[in-house]
């Protein structure tokens, strides 16, 4: 593009309009600049440009989003190859995405999780469609960038504190609106920084609401993946098995399903009280039962791990495993007494979610609400 209008400049330097002896000056300028033998095509532009004494600004290509998300109402069937007879290798689910590998003749090629295989574009949604969509069904993280940073009760300096992150910590971001991902309730912090100087980020901490300074974390974005048929098989048997298992009613009459007790060391009992502490400490106890009823629920499950601390060390399951705050937990004791008696209802075999092996914090997706997590 850029090299045809150099092209038509010198044209039109010969043309209607510009004598012959201005057009000599021009050719003159371009060749007492270059030379002949060593000159490529951006070189005769840029002296062109400059003899006509022109300012040209070359303006950069758009940048593509490479996130793609799933617009489907149940489940998009991946292919192992850009075809609809093609072996199926996997499904995206709704409110799952990836990223784009490959792009051909109405299908695209992504990458979800483990699942790699390719969709048709009628049931994907790409760009600012795919990142509105991410933004509402998404995780929203935050990972500490200083030594130590403190949790606030309110979006204030001088609010109570709930407790330290440590470089490195990655917590999940509450917004009241999920396509602005960054802060929540952004009129008040407005007022807020200009009191203070301090623009905060509600964070969901150990259950409860806290705010944390925004210049010390940094923002990202996590969404759900699909699964390979093999995930697949493995979850719908493991699923099958724990719809076997019998239902009870608790003493507090709230139902309950009791799956067996599972055979626990203290350790592991203990370590499963971290998790809870870390993940519900300031929830009720029927939701610090539910979060250790979902480890067990994924224990018994052929598609993780089948103890304790292989389901809560899981790659990508559990944030607070991921950046060691359970284990600063767990080595410090510091779990309520109320964690240790769910963590060892959850052992016995005890579920108020039933068979459910997943939870966030609740931002209106369909599931079982307990407390601010939503369980699916």
């Amino acid at each position: 593009m850029l090299l045809g209008a150099a092209l038509s400049l010198l044209l039109f330097a010969e043309g209607p309009g510009m004598s012959a002896q201005a057009a000599g000056r021009i050719a003159g300028g371009v060749a007492s600049v270059l030379d002949p033998d060593e000159t490529s095509a951006a070189q005769v532009i840029e002296a062109t440009m400059q003899e006509l004494n022109i300012v040209y600004e070359e303006i950069p290509e758009e940048e593509t989003s490479t996130l793609v998300m799933a617009d489907v109402q149940n489940a998009l069937n991946v292919r192992s190859e850009a075809d609809e007879n093609a072996e199926k290798v996997g499904m995206l689910y709704k409110d799952c995405g990836g990223t784009i590998l490959e792009r051909a003749d109405g299908w695209t090629k992504i990458q979800s999780g483990n699942l790699v295989g390719w969709c048709n574009d009628e049931y994907l949604l790409f760009d600012e469609e795919a990142e509105e969509a991410a933004a509402e069904v998404g995780r929203t993280l935050a990972k500490v960038n200083t030594t130590t940073l403190r949790v606030r009760s309110e979006e204030s300096t001088s609010a109570s504190i709930l407790g330290l992150l440590p470089i490195g910590e990655i917590v999940e971001v509450i917004t009241e609106e999920k396509k602005d991902a960054v802060v929540s309730d952004a009129d008040a912090q407005a007022d807020t920084a200009e009191e203070e100087g301090t623009e905060w980020v509600r964070i969901d901490y150990e259950g409860r609401d806290g705010y944390i300074a925004a210049e010390f974390v940094e923002i990202s974005f996590s969404v759900d993946a699909g699964e390979t048929m093999e995930e697949i098989k493995a979850r719908e048997e493991a699923e099958a098995a724990a719809r076997a298992a019998r239902s009870q009613t608790h003493s507090d009459g709230k139902e309950r399903v009791n799956y067996g007790a599972f055979t626990a060391d203290a350790d592991q009992a203990l370590l499963l009280a971290a998790l809870i502490q870390c993940e519900a400490g300031g929830e009720s106890y029927e939701g610090k039962v539910a979060v250790g009823a979902v480890v067990m629920n994924r224990v018994r499950s052929a598609a993780y791990p089948d103890t304790i601390h292989g389901v809560i060390y899981a790659s990508g399951q559990f944030t607070p495993a991921m950046n060691g705050k359970v284990n600063r937990v767990y080595e410090s004791g510091k779990y309520s007494q109320e964690c240790i008696d769910a963590a060892n209802e959850a052992i016995s075999g005890v579920s108020n979610v039933g068979d459910l092996t997943h939870f966030r914090r609740n931002n209106g997706r369909a599931g079982l609400v307990i407390g601010n997590h939503v369980f699916y």
